[in-house]
C-alpha cells in the first residue's frame, strides 16, 4: 500500500485547484472590465458559466469508471494538465467563442480533479471518510479563496492575463506533484458495468442523495459566481465586492475546518441536515435584506458556512454504504450535482437580466431550501450499507 501521507497532499493539491477554478470567473467577471474585454452581457456571463459546468459534467461522467478500471493517477494527472491548458486559453481570449472553449477545458479538468481527489481520499481512509473528505475539501476553499485573493493583491497592476497565468502554473504544478507517485491499484480490474452502477443507484437512499448533491452544487456554483457580481450592481466598488467573496470562501475554509470534528459527534447526517438550515437562512438574509454592505456580507458569509461541509459529508456517507465502485458511485452524485452547477448559474442569469439581480436571487434560495428538505429526508431514512 502506497504511503497515505503524499497522495493525501497531492490530493488536497487537486482540491486546491478545483477551488480556484471555480471561483475564478466569478472572481474575475466582478471586475467591469472582464466583460467589456470579451463584449458579453450578464446573459452570456451565465451561459459562459453553463459552459464551464458542461465540460464538468462531461467528464464526471467517465472519470469514476475511468478511476476504478485505470486508478486514481490516469485522472489526477491529466486533470491538472487539462486546467493548465484551459487557464492559458482563457488568457487569450477576446471573445464569447474563444472563452467559452477555454471555459469547457477548465470544467473538463476541474470535474477529473474534484471526483479523483474525493474518491481516493475515501479509499486511502476508510476508517474516517467524513472527517478526511471534509479536511481535503478546505483546500477546495483555500484554492477558491485564492482566486479574489490574488485579484485582490494584483487589483490595479497585474493584468486579467496575468493573473490567468498564475493560476495556470499553479495547476501544472498539479500535475508535476502526481506524476512520480505511486498510486492504490484500482478497484476494478474487471471492466466496469453499467449494470452494477445501475443497480447500486436504485439501492435505497442513493438517488435521494445525488438529489442533494443536485441543489447543493447548483447553490455553491450560483453564489460563488454572482456574488461579487450582485455586490456591484448594488453599487459597491470592484475592491468591495472582491473583499465579499474573499469572506465568502473565507467562511468555507472555517465551516469545513469545524466540520471535520463535529462529523465524529453528530454523525453525517445529522451534519448535512444542520448545515442546510445554516445555508437556507444566509440565502434569506442574502435576498431580503440586503439593502447594504454589511447585510450583503453577513448574509453571503453564513450561506458559505452553512454550504461548505455538505458536499464531502453526503460523499462521506455515499461511501460508506456503497465502496465497491467507490469512483463510479461518485461519478452518479457528481453528474447529478454537476447537472445543478450548470442550471442554478444560468437561470440566475437569465432571470436576472430579465428582472434584476434580486429577482435572480431566488434561485440559490430555493436550491438551500432544497437541500433542507431531501437532508431531512436522507436522516428520517438512514438505509443501511448496500449488499456488495
Amino acid at each position: 500500500m502506497p504511503s497515505r501521507r503524499p497522495l493525501f497532499a497531492v490530493s488536497c493539491l487537486a482540491m486546491f485547484v478545483f477551488g480556484m477554478v471555480i471561483a475564478l470567473p466569478g472572481t474575475l467577471f466582478g471586475l467591469p472590465e472582464m466583460r467589456g474585454r470579451l463584449g458579453v452581457d450578464l446573459a452570456q456571463q451565465g451561459q459562459l458559466f453553463g459552459v464551464m459546468f458542461f465540460g464538468l459534467l462531461a467528464a464526471t461522467v467517465v472519470a469514476g469508471p475511468v478511476q476504478d478500471r485505470f486508478g486514481a493517477k490516469l485522472v489526477l494527472v491529466a486533470a491538472a494538465a487539462m486546467v493548465a491548458a484551459g487557464l492559458a486559453s482563457f488568457g487569450f481570449a477576446r471573445g464569447f467563442a474563444g472563452a467559452a472553449g477555454a471555459a469547457a477545458l477548465m470544467g473538463t479538468g476541474g470535474g477529473w480533479l474534484n471526483l479523483g481527489a474525493n474518491a481516493l481520499v475515501a479509499d486511502l481512509y476508510p476508517e474516517s471518510r467524513g472527517r478526511m473528505l471534509n479536511l481535503a475539501n478546505v483546500f477546495f476553499g483555500v484554492g477558491a479563496l485564492f482566486a479574489p485573493l490574488l485579484v485582490s493583491a494584483g487589483y490595479g497592476t497585474l493584468s486579467v492575463g496575468g493573473i490567468l497565468a498564475t493560476c495556470a502554473v499553479v495547476a501544472g504544478a498539479g500535475a508535476v506533484a502526481g506524476a512520480p507517485l505511486a498510486f492504490p491499484p484500482p478497484r476494478e480490474r474487471a471492466s466496469f458495468s453499467l449494470a452494477a452502477l445501475w443497480h447500486t443507484a436504485r439501492q435505497p437512499g442513493v438517488l435521494l442523495l445525488a438529489a442533494l448533491m443536485f441543489f447543493e452544487m447548483g447553490n455553491e456554483a450560483a453564489l460563488s459566481g454572482w456574488t461579487s457580481t450582485y455586490a456591484g450592481a448594488m453599487g459597491w466598488s470592484p475592491r468591495a465586492a472582491t473583499a465579499i467573496l474573499l469572506g465568502y470562501w473565507a467562511m468555507a475554509i472555517i465551516g469545513r475546518s469545524v466540520s471535520a470534528g463535529l462529523q465524529s459527534r453528530l454523525g453525517n447526517e445529522r451534519l448535512v441536515l444542520g448545515a442546510a438550515l445554516v445555508s437556507a437562512a444566509g440565502c434569506a438574509v442574502l435576498l431580503l435584506g440586503a439593502r447594504s454592505l454589511p447585510a450583503l456580507a453577513l448574509g453571503a458569509w453564513i450561506t458559505a458556512l452553512g454550504l461548505s461541509p455538505v458536499v464531502p459529508t453526503t460523499l462521506a456517507v455515499a461511501a460508506d454504504r456503497h465502496h465497491r465502485f467507490g469512483g463510479s458511485v461518485f461519478s452518479l452524485l457528481f453528474t447529478v450535482g454537476t447537472l445543478g452547477s450548470m442550471s442554478f448559474p444560468l437561470a440566475l442569469g437569465q432571470l436576472s437580466e430579465a428582472a434584476g439581480l434580486r429577482s435572480g436571487m431566488a434561485v440559490p434560495l430555493a436550491g438551500a431550501l432544497g437541500v433542507a428538505f431531501c437532508a431531512l429526508a436522507v436522516l428520517r431514512g438512514r438505509p443501511g450499507p448496500s449488499p456488495e
